[in-house]
């Protein structure tokens, strides 16, 4: 416990000297300089303000304790008795919460985000299933004023989706969204089953953080850049110019396409950056792999090759396997109200690793 406190005095004096750097008018004047002090000022202010307030209710603890322990008025004893119980056991949440804010951050928490959602097995009914867990990021993200962009869709006769990726950006997308990567599975009787029979179809979810030009550099020799005419559902013409693009990234066979923009250098913009993307997955994953052949018993993070939640419309219930948690407001879920699961899975994988820094 004492190492924890030494450790928050020490976040404290960083955090006061930035304060104090952040005034001085030559790092004003550097705009570089000044964002990145800002940024760590940011960082540190929850941790240093959870601090003080843990130590403005342990002095007031003290305080209580001093007066059951020297009073002699019962009245007062008793008074200073209830208070005593009652700062003891904020003491003990805030020091909970400041353990959560010591955790190792991850780097990627502040990134924006690239969504990927296509249809698995089901056949039509997977490609229907997959426009609405698509719709419902697009109204989760609304909801939260994040920007979302849709920056490729194959769109299905049936009016569902094979495929649809967007990019979205906002505060903390990826901090809220990277467990959502995984095999959703829908269990509903479709609209085209006369028997009334349940069918079970499966939607994949990607959540790729947004990789910057220089976390992930793309030599142009590994790219084999092709052009063609867009095309909507049913072959459909979007545009007759041969705007859209295809990138093969021959290294890793990635095959990246983008046909929504009329213009072949923007539909090739969004085409890099999708790839950047996967490429920067990648290679977390390769990282990933390494730690886990290492730490055997490590908790299961939302591998995509795993079943992460089922959506049962007869009985009205989302599952999510991961926690054992079970919601009976599917449609909600579905129209993206999802803090409620975001908000437990991020508690389930804060005590893993919580857990995890005990242990060490």
């Amino acid at each position: 416990m004492s190492r924890m406190f030494e450790k928050l005095e020490q976040i404290e004096e960083k955090f006061e000297r930035l304060a104090k750097a952040m005034s001085d008018p030559e790092v004003v004047a550097d705009k570089i300089k000044y964002r990145e002090h800002a940024r760590l000022y940011s960082e540190l202010e929850d941790v240093v303000s959870k601090y003080r307030e843990y130590r403005k209710v342990k002095e007031e603890l003290d305080q209580a304790r001093e007066m059951i322990r020297a009073s002699e008025d019962e009245e007062l004893r008793k008074l200073a008795t209830e208070e005593s119980d009652q700062l003891t056991g904020k003491l003990a949440t805030l020091e909970e919460e400041i353990k959560l804010l010591l955790l190792p951050k991850d780097p990627n928490d502040e990134k924006n985000v690239i969504l990927e959602v296509r249809a698995g097995t089901g056949g039509d009914e997977a490609t229907l299933f997959a426009q609405e867990i698509f719709r419902m990021y697009q109204r989760y993200a609304e909801s939260k004023g994040w920007k979302i962009d849709l920056m490729s869709a194959h769109e299905t006769g049936v009016g569902g989706i094979k495929e649809a990726i967007a990019n979205i950006e906002g505060d903390k997308v990826y901090s809220r969204l990277k467990y959502e990567s995984g095999v959703h599975r829908v269990q509903r009787v479709p609209e085209t089953e006369a028997s009334g029979r349940i069918h079970t179809s499966a939607v994949t979810v990607a959540i790729l953080p947004e990789a910057d030009e220089v976390e992930v550099v793309i030599d142009e020799k590994d790219l084999r850049v092709d052009t063609f005419c867009s095309s909507g559902p049913g072959g459909q013409s979007v545009n007759t110019t041969y705007s859209a693009v295809r990138i093969t990234h021959l290294p890793t066979n990635l095959v990246v396409q983008c046909q929504d923009e009329k213009s072949w250098h923007k539909n090739k913009a969004r085409a890099l950056k999708v790839l950047r993307s996967r490429l920067f997955d990648l290679k977390l994953k390769e990282q990933q792999d390494a730690i886990a052949r290492d730490r055997r018993n490590q908790v299961k993070s939302g591998d995509r090759s795993e079943k992460i939640r089922t959506y049962n419309f007869p009985q009205n219930r989302v599952t999510d396997h991961r926690i054992n948690l079970t919601i009976h407001r599917l449609t909600e879920i579905l129209d993206g109200n999802l803090d409620e699961v975001i908000d437990a899975l991020i508690t389930h994988y804060q005590a893993e690793k919580l857990k995890e820094e005990v242990k060490v």
